[in-house]
Formats: structure tokens, sequence, C-alpha cells
């Protein structure tokens, strides 16, 4: 028997809860806990009470309370959906409770727009000691990129040598202004600078500057801008041949006009302000106004295109190949009820948390994706939801 406790409880959580409950081989026993009890209890009449046991309240920053409702669940993997800030105090709890952990992007601190993997690395060894398991990053990039990746190093290449990661939306909610993930978390990633590997180290740009025009599968050119992203740092650690390893994400000309105004005047801040005698963090209060993005659903038409462009050697000569995914807005919604940058996201972590339940992929330590056979996580892939392509191009992404 496997039980699963899944922390969080917004649009990413949504799809990976409804899935996990559509799979009884793999999960059992399904449990839900978040800061917001109703959102868990809503996601149970959903899915039925059969399938999601029991749903409790929890504040995932406290380790002594998420111990506390590990030890009450026993769940045998804790899957942690919410916020990156709170990697760490879940996986202190999962240490303390001897549980295995799964998460779907790397820690970053509350106080700090800065996100890497070296405080969930520092990891490694207590969790090798305590015979535990930690899967980082599996959610779609970071995730199924770094999967692209392992499997094309696997089938299409004797070594990588370029990497170029490509993400756009080509969808259309209807919104002024709105952000398709957690609106903290985007604005703080999208306003840092970016960060590029080449020829062994670290080259930075000021954000958003870098602007390439790319043609996406199924959708067109748009508008499409360097930055980093965390899947970058564990792939270039785990595949020493990448010479260099870039990722892009599109963005449209209203969203940039408007972050642009709300940057110049302040609301993206993190640093607090004083406002009627009390403290508040700016873009905490600009997450608080803007639109629910597992409210965006509803209505919301176009695509998603993710995927890898890698260029390396076979057989002595250089090649190129993009893997990817197109992924329909309407088409999630319909399925489960969310949009798909939600969806991308929850699939993976749910296939993710099957392939540790049934044994596929299970190691002791701290890990990321591209560390574990891809071709498991591809088949699953195909047949829930998320069905990839590979093409051979002419010629390199050598832009």
């Amino acid at each position: 028997m496997s039980r699963v406790l899944i922390i969080g409880a917004g649009g990413v959580s949504t799809v990976t809860v409804k899935k996990c409950a559509r799979l009884p081989e793999h999960f059992d026993e399904i449990y839900l806990a978040s800061r917001t009890v109703s959102k868990c209890e809503a996601l149970q009449q959903e899915c039925g009470a059969d399938r999601v046991k029991g749903v409790f309240a929890v504040d995932a920053d406290d380790a002594k309370q998420v111990a506390e409702l590990i030890r009450k669940v026993q769940p045998d993997l804790v899957v942690n959906l919410a916020l990156p800030y709170q990697d760490l105090p879940i996986m202190d709890a999962c240490l303390e409770t001897g549980v295995d952990y799964l998460d779907t992007a790397n820690y970053e601190p509350k106080d700090e727009a800065k996100f890497e993997y070296s405080w969930q690395w520092a990891y490694q060894e207590r969790f090798e000691k305590a015979g535990l398991m930690a899967l980082l990053g599996s959610g779609f990039d970071p995730g199924v990129t770094n999967v692209y990746t392992a499997y094309a190093a696997k089938h299409y290449f004797d070594e990588i040598h370029y990497l170029d990661i490509v993400d756009c939306n080509g969808g259309d909610h209807g919104k002024a202004f709105a952000t398709n993930f957690n609106p903290e978390i985007n604005i703080r990633e999208i306003t840092q600078r970016g960060r590029y590997w080449e020829n062994g180290e670290w080259k930075e740009t000021d954000p958003l500057s870098v602007r390439e025009d790319l043609d996406y599968q199924n959708i067109g050119v748009r508008a499409s801008y360097l930055m980093f992203h965390e899947e970058l740092e564990s792939l270039v650690k785990h595949f020493p041949t990448l010479k260099r390893a870039r990722f892009w994400m599109t963005f449209g000309e209203a969203y940039l006009t408007h972050l642009r105004v709300l940057e110049g005047i302040g609301m993206t801040s993190i640093q607090p302000i004083d406002f009627q005698g009390q403290q508040i963090v700016p873009l905490e209060f600009l997450k608080a106004v803007l639109p629910n993005p597992g409210s965006l659903s509803e209505g919301y038409e176009g695509q998603t295109c993710i995927g890898t462009y890698i260029t390396g050697i076979k057989d002595g000569k250089e090649k190129t190949i993009f893997i990817y995914n197109n992924c329909d807005h309407h088409a999630c919604h319909e399925e489960v009820g969310a949009q798909a940058v939600s969806y991308t996201t929850g699939v993976p972590a749910m296939i993710g948390a099957a392939l540790m339940l049934n044994g596929t992929w299970k190691k002791p330590g701290v890990w990321n994706m591209e560390q574990f056979d891809p071709d498991p996580f591809m088949d699953m892939l195909n047949k829930h939801g998320l069905p990839w392509h590979v093409i051979e191009c002419d010629s390199p992404f050598k832009k």
C-alpha cells in the first residue's frame, strides 16, 4: 500500500491531486494539507473522500508542525507543492520522521530573490545516511526539461555540447495583467539578472535584456528573453561536456509594460515598508490584488510549447534535435479544471511521485531528475497527458 501526503492546494496541486486520484495502482491513499484547509476540502469534494482520505491545515514554514502532521498521516512520500521558501522546513520534517521527499522548484530564501540548489544539495549526506530519497524539481522546467536532456544524451548523442531550453506560453487568458503561476514567485524570478553557462563559467546579463524572436511549434514566432532558470545549474553539473547552456522564455509587450511600471513604482520590491503602522511587503500586496493563477483556466485559449534544443556529437558527426511538448489550455480546463501552466507542472509531479513509490526511481540521497533513467518517465508523459515529440534539425540552435 502506498500513501502520499501532498502539501499545497494551489493550481499545480489541483492537477497533481486529481491525476493521483485517478491512479489507485500508484496512489492507494492521498492526504492533502495547506495553510488554507478550505482549499483542501474543495479538492477532496471534487476527487471524493474515498481517494483523498484526509485534509489538514498546516503551516509549511514550521518544520515541527509539518513533522507532527507526517507522524499523524504516516505517508510513504511527501510531495511538496507549497512555496519554494518552504522546501527546507519540509525537508527537515521528512528527515525527522523518516519519509521520502519530492518538490517541483528549488529553495529560495524569502528575504532575498535568489534561487540555487546549494541549500538542498547540502542535504545529500543526511538523506543518504537516513536511507531516504529527495527528488528535486519534478515539474516541467525544471523537471521534464531535465529528463528531455537525459533522454537525448542516452538515445541521440555520444556527447552533448549546446543546450537551449525554450518556454513559450502562446495562450490568451483575457486579463490585462496576470501571472500563470504564483505571482510572487514569478515576478521575483523574472526581475533577477539573467545568467547562462558558457565555456566553463557563468555569464550574467541585465534582466530581460537579451531577446531573440523564436519560432515555436504550432504557435509561431514569439519574442523570447534570456533568463536564469534553476535546471541550468544542475544540468551543467551533471553533463560536464556542455559548452553552453541557456534558458529562454516568452513575454508579450503588454506583460512587459505592466511589469516595468510596477517595478518602477516599487510594487515588485520584497523589502518591507511601513503602511498605516504595519509592515507590508509590496510584492506580497501585489500578489493579493492580482488574479489567482488557479482562476485563469476558464476561457483560456491557445497552447504552450516547452522544449530543449540540444546539439552534440553522434558517431563523430554534429547533430541537433529539439524535444518538445505542446499543451492546450482549453483541453487542460476540460480535463482537470486548470490552465496549461499548472498542468505542465502538476502532471510531472505525479509521475515523479509514482516512480518513487513503485521503486523505479529509488536511491537514498538528494537527486535531480536527470540523474535517473529517463525512459520510464518519458513513457508516462505520453500516457498521462504530456506527449512529446523529437525533431531532427537541419542546423544548430546558435543564436
